[in-house]
């Protein structure tokens, strides 16, 4: 495998859908909405952004595009665009990884794609993170993530049935006391029922920390009177609600971190060719995504 594979460097080609192989369509987030938003929009347009993934030994292995494929099975089309991004796989998903700022990978996609380099490809820790100019602590931690998850936990974070972000920013708190079969049963419960990350904050917090009827009801899945009990409860003397809270210190860390940069951006130090073509990656990842910020 070689060292640092440039992403992108194929040349896009029209493929047969039968031909794509999907063996990697479990490691990637499904999202209902966002794909209902992309199958509208191909069919006004076609599949307009090439699908990415591996073309060896005449299989072409996907590893980017899985809903634009589901999207395209749905309209009928028969061809869409793909580009190949190395000559094997393990080089292919190292590609898609170092140019996660530009796909906008998921920790927990980011998570089972290095399980695949570490346990499909055979390559150590120490390893992937040099590959991917990484620490180990990066790859480690990401690792580490996706080892707590229990199948079922897996399943329904993977398929779209119970959000990413409640369970990474709500539930991971309660597993440490509460165990992995509690965050289980939780998951098992609202699972599928499209609730909003404030309404699934207020029964996390009244499952693990409420008395045991109202675990009850909750298991049961008889949820309109648990919300409404949570919902009748004094606000939080700050005027917050703790997922509020958690986004007020993202905001906070994220002005610590732009007034860190700005100050050493001006830093002699900072001048080899290698670090001026990652900071320029980088960079061009952070400014690509402004616009979305500052709206």
């Amino acid at each position: 495998m070689k060292s640092h594979p440039e992403p992108g460097s194929g040349s896009t080609t029209l493929v047969e859908l039968a031909q794509l192989d999907l063996r990697y369509e479990s490691c990637r987030l499904k999202s209902p909405v966002a794909e209902a938003r992309l199958l509208a929009a191909i069919a006004q347009a076609g599949v307009q952004q090439p699908l990415q993934g591996v073309e060896a030994s005449s299989r072409r292995v996907l590893l980017d595009g899985f809903k634009r494929v589901r999207c395209a099975k749905k309209l009928h089309l028969s061809t869409v665009p793909f580009v190949s991004l190395a000559p094997e796989e393990a080089a292919g998903i190292v590609c898609l990884l170092r140019a996660a700022n530009d796909h906008a990978l998921s920790l927990l996609e980011q998570a089972r794609f290095l399980d695949e380099l570490k346990a499909g490809c055979g390559l150590c820790l120490a390893e992937i993170a040099q590959q991917l100019s990484r620490s180990k602590a990066w790859v480690s931690l990401r690792l580490g993530v996706l080892a707590q998850l229990s199948p079922l936990l897996r399943e329904a974070l993977f398929d779209g049935s119970f959000p990413v972000y409640s369970y990474l920013y709500t539930l991971r708190p309660f597993r440490r006391l509460n165990g992995a079969v509690a965050i289980d049963e939780f998951v098992t419960a609202l699972r599928g029922k499209k609730l909003s990350a404030r309404q699934i904050e207020n029964l996390a917090h009244g499952y693990f920390r409420g008395p045991e009827s109202l675990r009850q009801e909750i298991r049961k899945g008889h949820l309109t009177l648990p919300l409404q009990q949570l919902k009748d409860l004094p606000d939080d003397p700050d005027g917050c609600s703790e997922f509020e809270r958690l986004f007020l210190a993202d905001l906070e860390q994220a002005q610590k971190v732009l007034v860190r940069l700005m100050t050493k951006s001006a830093d002699a130090r900072l001048s080899s060719r290698p670090f001026r073509a990652q900071a320029h990656l980088l960079c061009a990842g952070l400014l690509s995504r402004l616009p979305a910020f500052t709206k």
